[in-house]
């Protein structure tokens, strides 16, 4: 059964326990969104698809002062997931402004330039403590996965940042 990306996120995010649109929203936010973030407006009407398909179920009637639904995962939204999980075929797919930036900064003068390393290196230092700050979460958990990626992401960012110093002795040593 094929599954957009947003019904991918939230059939994770269902499968690890019962969710709101907006409970998928801020975890998404706090774990998955340093590779695949997630808008409310993808959430809500992917929501609605997929319980359309019979792969979530409300979990209860609708809670809280905002009378948020919560979904569940069905059997074969289990089974669904499951099988995107096991299938070997990905779909790679890097969107990073930052990079397409750094592409064209060349066509600037040498000191706008270093200017663009200089801030994606901020931003990846910035990405680097963020994913330092969830690390008590995801060591936590007893799942294998979380840890497994937020590994991955520290030695991107540490990549980056080397990455980022390099170039930027490049930018400065070159006349």
């Amino acid at each position: 059964m094929e599954l957009s990306p947003t019904g991918r996120v939230i059939l994770g995010m269902v499968a690890v326990e019962p969710r709101s649109g907006y409970d998928i929203k801020r975890v998404v936010d706090n774990s998955t969104r340093f590779f695949w973030a997630a808008s409310y407006g993808q959430i809500y009407p992917e929501l609605k698809r997929l319980a359309e398909r019979g792969l979530i179920e409300p979990d209860a009637e609708p809670e809280g002062g905002r009378r948020r639904t919560r979904y569940r995962i069905t059997d074969a939204g289990r089974a669904a997931l499951a099988e995107w999980i096991r299938n070997p075929d990905l779909a790679h797919e890097l969107r990073d402004e930052g990079l397409l930036k750094l592409f064209f900064a060349g066509l600037l003068e040498r000191e706008d330039a270093i200017a663009v390393v200089e801030a994606a290196r901020r931003r990846h230092v910035e990405k680097r403590e963020a994913l330092l700050a969830i690390g008590p979460r995801a060591a936590a958990t007893e799942r294998f996965g979380p840890l497994a990626v937020l590994r991955y992401g520290l030695g991107m960012s540490e990549f980056a940042i080397d990455w980022c110093d390099e170039t930027l002795k490049q930018l400065k040593e070159t006349d």
